[in-house]
Protein backbone atom coordinates (compact mmCIF):
# COMPACT_ATOMS: atom_id res chain seq x y z
CA UNK A 1 0.00 0.00 0.00
CA UNK A 2 2.85 2.39 0.81
CA UNK A 3 4.37 2.02 -2.67
CA UNK A 4 0.98 2.74 -4.25
CA UNK A 5 0.59 5.96 -2.25
CA UNK A 6 4.15 6.98 -3.09
CA UNK A 7 3.38 6.56 -6.79
CA UNK A 8 0.11 8.48 -6.50
CA UNK A 9 1.69 11.40 -4.65
CA UNK A 10 4.78 11.45 -6.83
CA UNK A 11 2.96 11.18 -10.15
CA UNK A 12 0.50 13.92 -9.16
CA UNK A 13 3.36 16.17 -8.04
CA UNK A 14 5.26 15.52 -11.25
CA UNK A 15 2.25 16.29 -13.44
CA UNK A 16 1.58 19.45 -11.42
CA UNK A 17 5.26 20.38 -11.80
CA UNK A 18 4.94 20.04 -15.56
CA UNK A 19 1.82 22.21 -15.49
CA UNK A 20 3.58 24.96 -13.51
CA UNK A 21 7.09 24.75 -14.96
CA UNK A 22 6.95 23.00 -18.32
CA UNK A 23 10.22 21.83 -19.83
CA UNK A 24 13.48 23.67 -19.10
CA UNK A 25 15.17 25.29 -22.09
CA UNK A 26 18.49 23.70 -21.11
CA UNK A 27 19.55 20.61 -19.23
CA UNK A 28 16.44 18.52 -19.78
CA UNK A 29 17.02 14.84 -18.86
CA UNK A 30 15.38 13.65 -22.10
CA UNK A 31 17.76 15.81 -24.11
CA UNK A 32 20.68 14.28 -22.18
CA UNK A 33 19.35 10.81 -23.02
CA UNK A 34 19.10 11.84 -26.67
CA UNK A 35 22.75 12.91 -26.71
CA UNK A 36 23.79 9.62 -25.13
CA UNK A 37 21.69 7.65 -27.64
CA UNK A 38 23.30 9.62 -30.45
CA UNK A 39 26.75 8.69 -29.15
CA UNK A 40 25.76 5.02 -29.03
CA UNK A 41 24.44 5.27 -32.57
CA UNK A 42 27.77 6.66 -33.82
CA UNK A 43 29.50 3.56 -32.47
CA UNK A 44 26.93 0.91 -33.46
CA UNK A 45 25.37 2.16 -36.70
CA UNK A 46 25.22 -0.40 -39.48
CA UNK A 47 22.61 -0.69 -42.19
CA UNK A 48 21.22 -3.76 -40.44
CA UNK A 49 18.22 -4.53 -38.22
CA UNK A 50 20.28 -6.49 -35.72
CA UNK A 51 22.58 -3.58 -34.94
CA UNK A 52 19.55 -1.32 -34.64
CA UNK A 53 17.98 -3.77 -32.18
CA UNK A 54 21.19 -3.73 -30.13
CA UNK A 55 21.05 0.07 -30.13
CA UNK A 56 17.47 -0.03 -28.77
CA UNK A 57 18.36 -2.56 -26.07
CA UNK A 58 21.48 -0.69 -24.94
CA UNK A 59 19.77 2.71 -24.78
CA UNK A 60 16.30 1.84 -23.48
CA UNK A 61 17.59 -0.98 -21.28
CA UNK A 62 20.32 1.20 -19.85
CA UNK A 63 17.88 4.00 -19.00
CA UNK A 64 15.40 1.60 -17.40
CA UNK A 65 18.20 -0.13 -15.48
CA UNK A 66 19.47 3.17 -14.09
CA UNK A 67 15.91 4.06 -13.03
CA UNK A 68 15.52 0.67 -11.34
CA UNK A 69 18.77 1.20 -9.44
CA UNK A 70 17.66 4.65 -8.30
CA UNK A 71 14.32 3.22 -7.18
CA UNK A 72 16.02 0.52 -5.13
CA UNK A 73 18.21 3.10 -3.39
CA UNK A 74 15.22 5.12 -2.13
CA UNK A 75 12.83 2.25 -1.53
CA UNK A 76 13.04 2.49 2.28
CA UNK A 77 12.44 6.26 2.27
CA UNK A 78 8.92 7.49 1.63
CA UNK A 79 10.10 11.04 0.95
CA UNK A 80 12.81 9.78 -1.37
CA UNK A 81 10.44 7.50 -3.25
CA UNK A 82 7.85 10.25 -3.74
CA UNK A 83 10.53 12.72 -4.80
CA UNK A 84 12.04 10.30 -7.32
CA UNK A 85 8.62 9.49 -8.79
CA UNK A 86 7.78 13.20 -9.01
CA UNK A 87 11.09 14.01 -10.70
CA UNK A 88 10.75 11.13 -13.16
CA UNK A 89 7.14 12.04 -13.98
CA UNK A 90 8.05 15.68 -14.55
CA UNK A 91 10.99 14.66 -16.74
CA UNK A 92 9.07 12.27 -19.01
CA UNK A 93 5.75 14.10 -19.51
CA UNK A 94 5.48 17.12 -21.78
CA UNK A 95 1.87 18.22 -21.81
CA UNK A 96 2.55 21.84 -20.91
CA UNK A 97 5.17 22.36 -23.60
CA UNK A 98 2.84 20.67 -26.08
CA UNK A 99 0.07 23.10 -25.21
CA UNK A 100 2.39 26.12 -25.31
CA UNK A 101 3.70 25.29 -28.77
CA UNK A 102 0.20 24.60 -30.09
CA UNK A 103 -1.07 27.90 -28.71
CA UNK A 104 1.92 29.76 -30.15
CA UNK A 105 1.05 28.52 -33.63
CA UNK A 106 -2.63 29.26 -33.03
CA UNK A 107 -1.80 32.80 -31.90
CA UNK A 108 0.21 33.43 -35.05
CA UNK A 109 -2.66 32.17 -37.19
CA UNK A 110 -5.15 34.36 -35.34
CA UNK A 111 -2.88 37.34 -36.07
CA UNK A 112 -2.81 36.34 -39.76
CA UNK A 113 0.96 35.88 -39.53
CA UNK A 114 1.29 32.63 -41.43
CA UNK A 115 5.07 32.92 -41.74
CA UNK A 116 5.50 32.87 -37.96
CA UNK A 117 3.08 29.95 -37.77
CA UNK A 118 5.19 28.09 -40.32
CA UNK A 119 8.33 28.81 -38.31
CA UNK A 120 6.77 27.42 -35.12
CA UNK A 121 5.12 24.33 -36.62
CA UNK A 122 8.33 22.19 -36.71
CA UNK A 123 8.40 22.44 -32.90
CA UNK A 124 5.30 20.24 -32.94
CA UNK A 125 5.59 17.91 -35.92
CA UNK A 126 7.64 16.97 -38.95
CA UNK A 127 5.29 18.36 -41.59
CA UNK A 128 6.63 20.58 -44.35
CA UNK A 129 5.21 23.95 -43.24
CA UNK A 130 5.83 25.65 -46.57
CA UNK A 131 3.36 23.25 -48.21
CA UNK A 132 0.54 24.25 -45.83
CA UNK A 133 -1.92 27.12 -45.80
CA UNK A 134 -3.49 28.43 -42.60
CA UNK A 135 -6.17 25.73 -42.49
CA UNK A 136 -3.58 23.03 -43.16
CA UNK A 137 -1.40 24.31 -40.34
CA UNK A 138 -4.36 24.34 -37.93
CA UNK A 139 -5.21 20.76 -38.87
CA UNK A 140 -1.58 19.68 -38.39
CA UNK A 141 -1.54 21.26 -34.93
CA UNK A 142 -4.73 19.52 -33.83
CA UNK A 143 -3.43 16.17 -35.10
CA UNK A 144 -0.12 16.71 -33.30
CA UNK A 145 -1.86 17.65 -30.04
CA UNK A 146 -3.94 14.49 -30.28
CA UNK A 147 -1.04 12.14 -30.99
CA UNK A 148 1.30 13.73 -28.48
CA UNK A 149 -1.27 13.62 -25.70
CA UNK A 150 -0.70 9.88 -25.84
CA UNK A 151 3.05 10.01 -26.48
CA UNK A 152 3.93 12.85 -24.13
CA UNK A 153 1.62 12.16 -21.19
CA UNK A 154 -0.83 9.26 -21.12
CA UNK A 155 1.51 6.51 -22.32
CA UNK A 156 4.10 7.45 -19.72
CA UNK A 157 1.52 7.35 -16.92
CA UNK A 158 0.31 3.94 -18.07
CA UNK A 159 3.80 2.50 -17.90
CA UNK A 160 4.41 4.25 -14.60
CA UNK A 161 1.39 2.43 -13.22
CA UNK A 162 2.74 -0.86 -14.55
CA UNK A 163 6.40 -0.45 -13.69
CA UNK A 164 6.90 2.53 -11.40
CA UNK A 165 9.83 4.83 -12.12
CA UNK A 166 11.56 2.28 -14.42
CA UNK A 167 8.32 2.06 -16.42
CA UNK A 168 8.11 5.84 -16.76
CA UNK A 169 11.71 6.08 -17.90
CA UNK A 170 11.53 3.08 -20.25
CA UNK A 171 8.51 4.51 -22.04
CA UNK A 172 10.15 7.88 -22.62
CA UNK A 173 13.40 6.23 -23.74
CA UNK A 174 11.59 4.06 -26.29
CA UNK A 175 9.52 6.99 -27.53
CA UNK A 176 12.63 9.16 -27.89
CA UNK A 177 14.48 6.45 -29.80
CA UNK A 178 11.57 6.16 -32.21
CA UNK A 179 11.68 9.91 -32.83
CA UNK A 180 15.44 9.73 -33.44
CA UNK A 181 15.81 6.63 -35.61
CA UNK A 182 12.35 5.14 -36.14
CA UNK A 183 11.47 6.89 -39.40
CA UNK A 184 11.71 5.44 -42.88
CA UNK A 185 14.66 7.40 -44.23
CA UNK A 186 17.39 5.56 -46.17
CA UNK A 187 19.70 5.68 -43.14
CA UNK A 188 17.18 4.32 -40.65
CA UNK A 189 14.90 2.04 -42.66
CA UNK A 190 16.70 -1.02 -41.24
CA UNK A 191 18.62 0.40 -38.30
CA UNK A 192 15.54 2.07 -36.81
CA UNK A 193 13.17 -0.85 -37.39
CA UNK A 194 13.49 -2.28 -33.87
CA UNK A 195 13.00 1.12 -32.22
CA UNK A 196 9.88 1.78 -34.29
CA UNK A 197 8.36 -1.63 -33.52
CA UNK A 198 9.21 -1.29 -29.82
CA UNK A 199 7.52 2.09 -29.77
CA UNK A 200 4.40 0.53 -31.33
CA UNK A 201 4.30 -2.02 -28.51
CA UNK A 202 4.92 0.48 -25.71
CA UNK A 203 2.47 2.97 -27.18
CA UNK A 204 -0.42 0.53 -27.64
CA UNK A 205 -2.08 0.73 -24.18
CA UNK A 206 -1.62 4.48 -23.82
CA UNK A 207 -3.12 5.18 -27.23
CA UNK A 208 -6.28 3.19 -26.44
CA UNK A 209 -6.63 4.84 -23.05
CA UNK A 210 -6.15 8.28 -24.64
CA UNK A 211 -8.86 7.54 -27.20
CA UNK A 212 -11.25 6.32 -24.51
CA UNK A 213 -10.65 9.34 -22.30
CA UNK A 214 -11.02 11.73 -25.26
CA UNK A 215 -14.42 10.20 -25.87
CA UNK A 216 -15.29 10.61 -22.19
CA UNK A 217 -14.03 14.19 -21.86
CA UNK A 218 -14.86 15.58 -25.31
CA UNK A 219 -17.86 17.49 -26.56
CA UNK A 220 -19.26 14.51 -28.47
CA UNK A 221 -18.64 11.13 -26.81
CA UNK A 222 -20.74 9.28 -29.38
CA UNK A 223 -18.95 11.02 -32.24
CA UNK A 224 -15.56 10.10 -30.77
CA UNK A 225 -16.49 6.45 -30.37
CA UNK A 226 -18.00 6.31 -33.85
CA UNK A 227 -14.91 7.85 -35.50
CA UNK A 228 -12.61 5.60 -33.47
CA UNK A 229 -14.45 2.46 -34.50
CA UNK A 230 -14.88 3.36 -38.16
CA UNK A 231 -11.66 5.19 -39.04
CA UNK A 232 -8.81 4.33 -36.64
CA UNK A 233 -7.75 1.20 -38.53
CA UNK A 234 -7.37 3.20 -41.74
CA UNK A 235 -4.48 5.20 -40.30
CA UNK A 236 -0.98 3.89 -41.13
CA UNK A 237 0.05 4.12 -37.47
CA UNK A 238 -1.55 1.54 -35.13
CA UNK A 239 -1.42 3.99 -32.24
CA UNK A 240 -1.93 7.41 -33.81
CA UNK A 241 -5.05 6.12 -35.59
CA UNK A 242 -7.25 5.59 -32.51
CA UNK A 243 -6.08 8.81 -30.86
CA UNK A 244 -6.51 11.09 -33.85
CA UNK A 245 -9.84 9.53 -34.81
CA UNK A 246 -11.20 9.89 -31.27
CA UNK A 247 -10.05 13.51 -31.02
CA UNK A 248 -11.58 14.26 -34.41
CA UNK A 249 -14.93 12.83 -33.32
CA UNK A 250 -14.78 14.47 -29.89
CA UNK A 251 -14.09 17.89 -31.44
CA UNK A 252 -16.45 17.41 -34.37
CA UNK A 253 -13.73 18.07 -36.96
CA UNK A 254 -12.27 16.25 -39.92
CA UNK A 255 -8.60 15.17 -39.75
CA UNK A 256 -6.28 13.32 -42.12
CA UNK A 257 -5.97 13.81 -45.87
CA UNK A 258 -2.94 14.89 -47.90
CA UNK A 259 0.27 15.53 -45.93
CA UNK A 260 3.79 16.56 -46.92
CA UNK A 261 6.98 15.50 -45.13
CA UNK A 262 10.23 17.01 -46.43
CA UNK A 263 8.96 16.93 -49.99
CA UNK A 264 7.35 13.48 -49.67
CA UNK A 265 3.59 13.61 -50.15
CA UNK A 266 1.31 11.16 -48.32
CA UNK A 267 -2.41 10.71 -48.92
CA UNK A 268 -3.84 9.53 -45.62
CA UNK A 269 -7.44 8.46 -45.04
CA UNK A 270 -9.85 11.05 -43.71
CA UNK A 271 -10.78 10.63 -40.04
CA UNK A 272 -14.33 11.54 -39.00
CA UNK A 273 -15.42 12.40 -42.53
CA UNK A 274 -18.73 13.77 -41.24
CA UNK A 275 -16.95 16.50 -39.32
CA UNK A 276 -16.21 20.01 -40.51
CA UNK A 277 -12.87 21.49 -41.52
CA UNK A 278 -10.50 22.43 -38.71
CA UNK A 279 -10.56 26.10 -37.71
CA UNK A 280 -7.95 28.07 -35.82
CA UNK A 281 -10.19 28.14 -32.74
CA UNK A 282 -10.09 24.33 -32.65
CA UNK A 283 -6.44 24.46 -31.59
CA UNK A 284 -7.43 25.84 -28.19
CA UNK A 285 -10.25 23.28 -27.94
CA UNK A 286 -7.78 20.48 -28.68
CA UNK A 287 -5.32 21.76 -26.04
CA UNK A 288 -8.07 21.90 -23.42
CA UNK A 289 -9.22 18.40 -24.31
CA UNK A 290 -5.63 17.20 -24.06
CA UNK A 291 -5.32 18.70 -20.58
CA UNK A 292 -8.53 17.03 -19.38
CA UNK A 293 -7.42 13.69 -20.81
CA UNK A 294 -4.05 13.99 -19.07
CA UNK A 295 -5.54 14.51 -15.60
CA UNK A 296 -8.06 11.75 -16.14
CA UNK A 297 -5.20 9.47 -17.16
CA UNK A 298 -3.45 10.23 -13.87
CA UNK A 299 -6.54 9.06 -12.01
CA UNK A 300 -6.71 5.88 -14.08
CA UNK A 301 -3.00 5.20 -13.55
CA UNK A 302 -3.26 5.61 -9.78
CA UNK A 303 -6.33 3.36 -9.64
CA UNK A 304 -4.64 0.77 -11.84
CA UNK A 305 -1.53 0.83 -9.68
CA UNK A 306 -3.64 -0.01 -6.64
CA UNK A 307 -5.59 -2.69 -8.50
CA UNK A 308 -2.38 -4.37 -9.63
CA UNK A 309 -0.92 -4.46 -6.10
CA UNK A 310 -2.24 -7.95 -5.22
CA UNK A 311 -0.66 -9.39 -8.35
CA UNK A 312 2.66 -7.71 -7.58
CA UNK A 313 2.73 -8.83 -3.95
CA UNK A 314 1.59 -12.42 -4.51
CA UNK A 315 5.00 -13.84 -5.55
CA UNK A 316 6.66 -12.30 -2.49
CA UNK A 317 4.01 -13.72 -0.21
CA UNK A 318 4.37 -17.14 -1.85
CA UNK A 319 8.12 -17.00 -1.30
CA UNK A 320 7.69 -16.21 2.39
CA UNK A 321 5.23 -19.08 2.77
CA UNK A 322 7.69 -21.47 1.19
CA UNK A 323 10.47 -20.44 3.53
CA UNK A 324 8.26 -20.77 6.59
CA UNK A 325 6.93 -24.22 5.67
Amino acid sequence: MSADRDFAYGAAAGLLGDLLLGDPRRGHPVAAFGRAAGAVERVLWRDHRGWGALHAVVCAGGAAGAAALASSLVRRSRAGSVALTAAATWAVVGGTSLGREARAVGGALEADDIEVARERLPHLCGRDPQALDADGIARAVVESVAENTSDAVVGALVWGALGGVPGLVAFRAVNTLDAMVGHKSPRYRRYGWASARLDDVFGWPGARLTAALAALAGDSPSGAVRAWRSDAAKHPSPNAGPVEAAFAGALGVRLGGTLSYAGRVEHRPVLNGKGRDVRVADIERAVRLSRRVSWLALGVAVAARGALRPARSRPAESGRSGRNA
